[in-house]
């Protein structure tokens, strides 16, 4: 597997509160992005929270050998990283409302579970075309499922980033979670919203299928959503199941 993490303050914002990050280990590969929000720096603290704790855990003995004990480890760690969050915002005013979302996958060569909270998202692209795994934790999109407007009504809904539910606010951390199966070639685009909110799918998809390699075209889509406006932060992990190309970082 290769994988690439890029992150981008974009062309408005003044700081960089969306955090990711990808981590080996003997099982596997973990990939995260986190799009934290909240009060004065608060949406910093959020996301690099949740971060931190799923690193650090990575790193700790652990067995996910089966889809079952992968979901399992997921969704402890999510707990884990709630409540990370809920009690250093009770301790610290400052930081009070504050949240993040969440995507993650965690990668083996057998199987991969993807967990998330919030409007980040993953994205595969395989033989039968590039379509997103994830389903938006927005109000937006509650909207949309339940037939009170359409898809195309939802892309320019005036409160389209309003959020239904985000890790760290609430006591119980309610996420979505599912495995699937990647073959040779698939890829895997986990990104924030200043990524999808800017580019649409048959972009990504162009950019994807480029003769470049793999963090090329990380930087493309990095460059179109900027171009596009940048209003937000922007960052993606893209990962590339058993490649041969360089130019990215070689998991395993």
């Amino acid at each position: 597997m290769e994988a690439v993490f890029i992150t981008d303050r974009g062309k408005v914002r003044s700081r960089n509160e969306d955090n990711g990050g990808i981590f080996q280990s003997d099982e596997g590969i973990l990939l995260l992005v986190a799009d934290g929000m909240g009060g004065h720096l608060a949406g910093d603290v959020a996301s690099g929270m949740a971060l931190s704790s799923f690193e650090k855990s990575w790193s700790e003995k652990k067995d996910i050998s089966t889809p079952v004990l992968a979901e399992s480890w997921l969704k402890a760690q999510v707990e884990k990283a709630n409540n990370l969050l809920l009690s250093h915002a009770n301790q610290h005013p400052e930081c009070k409302g504050m949240g993040t979302t969440i995507v993650v996958a965690l990668c083996t060569e057998r199987f991969t579970t993807i967990a998330n909270i919030g409007d980040s998202r993953c994205y595969i692209y395989n033989e039968n075309g590039f379509k997103q795994i994830t389903e938006d934790h927005s109000l937006v999109n509650e909207l949309v499922r339940t037939g009170q407007i359409s898809r195309e009504d939802a892309e320019h809904h005036p409160r389209k980033n309003v959020l239904v539910r985000v890790l760290g606010t609430e006591a119980r951390a309610n996420i979505d979670i599912r495995t699937v199966l990647l073959d040779e070639n698939d890829y895997l685009l986990l990104c924030s919203d200043g990524l999808s909110n800017k580019i649409s799918e048959t972009e990504m998809v162009s950019i994807i299928q480029k003769d470049v390699p793999l963090e090329e075209k990380g930087k493309l889509l990095v460059a179109l959503a900027n171009e596009h406006g940048g209003e937000d932060n922007i960052t993606l992990i893209l990962l590339h199941f058993n490649p041969r190309s360089e130019g990215g970082r070689n998991i395993c």
